[in-house]
This record gives structure tokens, sequence and C-alpha cells, in this order.
């Protein structure tokens, strides 16, 4: 008999204990201040250039446009010299020591620019020689005039260009730097100079919070309107596309039918007619009454649980100057122009070119009250081409355009696209809008010649 023995290794000290909320929060916030202000502190981080959209770069043209891209940039610049100028000024100092401070204190805030968690480390330690140098005058603290207001532009910089809690960490740190300075060197305005110091950089840095909240916010907005208009988008296409779907399957339905008729009429109409002709005609009715179940089993399936089919046939291309009429009785100016051999056309082809026009004018209507339009057909060999042009509407018009639902332009493209067309749609160069469409149309077959 053989015995095994299981040895298990004892846990370390504190393993598998459950972790207090205090101190898992202080593990999240001391791991927030390891990644905002030590993991790679002095990466290189340009200031990026405003961009074309920008209002303040809108408003100019030419070379002050470019040169507005780089405004940022030269606001800082301008604040870092500011501080450098105060950290000069200094008549009671030797030569040497003002210049220290002087490029003490404009190298952190220039150093913002490309570097801004390393600039606010830099600064600390500038402030640090800053303090050292200045040690001789009895009026300084922990922060010198121009260490003060590099230290402050600093810390806004930084802020603007990270987040909120990499604010709160600075503001911490600066502080504690500041208390620890007092402590040590015991100067009696250095616990003046900390005060002055962190009430001013918490009413900056609260407004520079509130901004990245706002701004936050705003992408938020814009984000959830783009993806609004994106379903707002879909929704229109969908619609279109059932509609399409309702109007083909009534004119396929229409045509099936008269073949399912003609099929079953047709035996009749000749005198003793051979079986495998009558055959043939029973084959066909039997093929297009099953085509026209499918069909409609397919394509009912679009159909809104209240939507009726229209008891009157299909609009064409002659019921064009029907609608002509009731667009003038609107109030449209609205002319026809036709050229080429007029022809009969598919009938999903005339029904598609009808609607497009009726849409086009529509949006007439809405979007430019009061202007005219023309209507021009063109009957040519390859098939059909359409174009609907307005013009702008009047000045002085005391008619408001009216917003559409965002159909018109995805339904005519939709139809154009389901019959292998193009289509372009417009502004004008007077001010009006112009839609042309191309429909082809296959030429029909030659018909054989007797006796061939």
């Amino acid at each position: 008999m053989t015995e095994t023995t299981h040895t298990h290794a004892t846990p370390p000290l504190g393993a598998g204990r459950p972790r207090s909320p205090e101190f898992r929060l202080a593990a999240d916030a001391l791991a927030g201040l390891r990644q905002d202000l030590f993991h790679d502190a002095f990466a290189y981080r340009p200031l990026p250039r405003l961009g074309p959209d920008s209002r303040f770069v809108r408003r100019r043209s030419g070379r002050p446009r470019e040169y507005a891209t780089w405004t940022p940039h030269a606001v800082v610049a301008f604040f870092g010299v500011l501080a450098m100028w105060l950290g000069v000024t200094r008549a009671d100092a030797s030569a040497a020591s003002t210049l220290i401070c002087g490029l003490l204190a404009l190298a952190p805030v220039l150093l913002t620019l490309v570097r801004p968690a390393g600039a606010f480390w830099l600064s600390l330690a500038a402030c640090t020689v800053t303090g050292i140098v200045s040690r001789g005058d009895w009026m300084s603290g922990t922060w010198t005039p121009g260490s003060f207001l590099s230290h402050l532009v600093v810390l806004t910089v930084v802020a603007l260009r990270t987040r909120p809690r990499t604010a709160a960490w600075m503001w911490v740190l600066t502080g504690v730097y500041g208390f620890f300075d007092a402590s040590l060197f015991g100067h009696r305005y250095d616990r003046a100079d900390v005060a002055q110091m962190l009430l001013l950089s918490a009413l900056i840095l609260l407004v520079v919070a509130v901004r990245h909240v706002r701004r936050e916010a705003a992408l938020e907005v814009t984000a959830q309107q783009t993806v609004t208009e994106h379903e707002r988008s879909r929704r229109t296409l969908l619609e279109e596309r059932t509609t399409i779907a309702r109007e083909l399957h009534d004119v396929v339905a229409h045509h099936m039918s008269v073949v399912a008729i003609q099929a079953e009429a047709a035996p009749y109409r000749v005198e003793n007619p051979p079986p495998e002709l009558e055959k043939a005609f029973a084959t066909i009715r039997e093929n297009a009454v099953a085509a026209l179940t499918e069909l409609r089993r397919v394509l009912g399936v679009v159909r809104a649980e209240d939507y009726a089919a229209p008891d009157a046939p299909q609009p064409t291309l002659a019921d064009l100057d029907g609608l002509l009429a009731n667009v003038r009785e609107a109030g449209l100016r609205v002319d026809k122009a036709v050229t080429g051999a007029v022809r009969e056309l598919p009938q999903g082809v005339e029904l598609s070119a009808y609607r497009i026009v009726q849409e086009a004018l529509s949006n007439t209507l809405r979007h430019a009250p009061g202007a005219s339009a023309r209507v021009e057909l063109s009957y040519v060999l390859g098939g059909l081409g359409l174009r609907v042009v307005n013009g702008p509407p009047p000045a002085p018009s005391l008619l408001k355009p009216s917003p559409g639902a965002g159909h018109g332009i995805t339904g005519m493209r939709e139809r154009v696209t389901m019959l292998d067309g193009e289509m372009t749609a417009a502004r004008t160069d007077d001010g009006g809008y112009e839609v042309a469409v191309f429909l082809p149309v296959p030429a029909p077959a030659p018909e054989a010649e007797d006796g061939a």
C-alpha cells in the first residue's frame, strides 16, 4: 500500500486577504500618480498647433492665418519671457544670480511645449535652485516673483494638456514641496508664499478642470449626435428601400399577372391547338403563378401592417404634366423641356424617373420657396437623361425654407443605384440646386425577319 503525501505551499503573508475600500482607493491613487507624473515623465509630446477648424484661425486669411496656428505656443512663450523678466529685475542681486534666476524661470515654461510632465519636475527643481541662490535676499521666500509666476504657468499648461487627476496631483505635490521648504529653512515669508501659491493654483486648476469636464461633455454629445445621425441616415435608407420595394412589388406583380392571364387565354385563341402548345402555355402559366406567389411572399413582408396597395396604377412619365400642374398650384414656377424621340420605357424606369422629379420639385418647394425650376427629359439611344434645376430663392422672400426629413437625396440615389444609373446633386454657381440623372435602358432586341 502506497501513501501519497500532498504538500501545500504556504501562501505569503497577507495573500488572499480581502482588501479594504480605503486600501484600494489609496492604491489606485498612487497608481494614478505613477502613471501621470512618473511613467515616461520626459516623453516627447509636442503641443499641437491650432487646426483649421479653430474659430481663431477661421477668422483670418493669408499669412496671418498661418501664423495664427502657432498662437498657443506664442502665449506660453510670452508668459515664459514675463517670468524671466521678473527673475532678472532684482536690483539688489548680482548679475550672475539674476541671470540664473531668469533662465530657471524660463526653462520650465518652454519645456511644457514638448514634455509637459517633465516640465513640472523641472519647475520644482528650478524653484529649489532659485531659492538657494536667492537666500541672501531677506525678502525672498520659497518662490521668487519669477519662479512664482513660472510655476503657476507650468501648472496651468500641464493641466490643460493632461487630465484633471494630473492637475490634482501637481497641486498636492506643490503643497508638499512648499511646506517642506518652509519647514527646512524656517523663513518667515515662506508660509505666506506657500499659502498664496496653493490658493492661486487651486483657483486656476479648478477653472481648467471645469474646462476639461465641459470639453469632454461636448465631445460625448458630439459623438452621440454622430451616432444618432448615422442611425437616422440608416433608418432613412431602409425606409426608402422599403418604399421602392413596395412600388416594385406592385409593378412586377402586375406584369406577372398579365403573363399568367395571357398564358391561360392563349390556347383558346387558336383553333385546335396542338397538345405540345397547350402544355407549353400551361407550364408558362404555372411558372408565372408560382413566381407571383413567391414574389408576394418575399416582397410582401416589407409592407407595413396598415399599408394598402394603391388602387390606381403606378405613375409614369405620361403623368408628369399632372405633377407639374400640381406644383404650379402650390406656387412653384416650373418649365418642362423634352428632347429626343419620346418612347415608352420599362415601367420601373418610368416610375423611378417620375419619383425623382417629384422629390426634386418637393425639395425646391421646401428649401427654395419662391424660386423657379426647370425639368428636362432627354430620350437618348442608351436610356433616359433627367435634369431638374432650380434657381436661388428671391432675397426678400417672405417664405422661409422648411427642413425636410432627409429622405429626398437618399431616395433618389437608391432608385438610381437600383437601375445601375448615374446621379449628381450639387449647388449651382448662382446659388440654386441641380439634380442630374441618367437611367440606362437596354436597346430592344431586333425582331427576326420572316423566313430567317
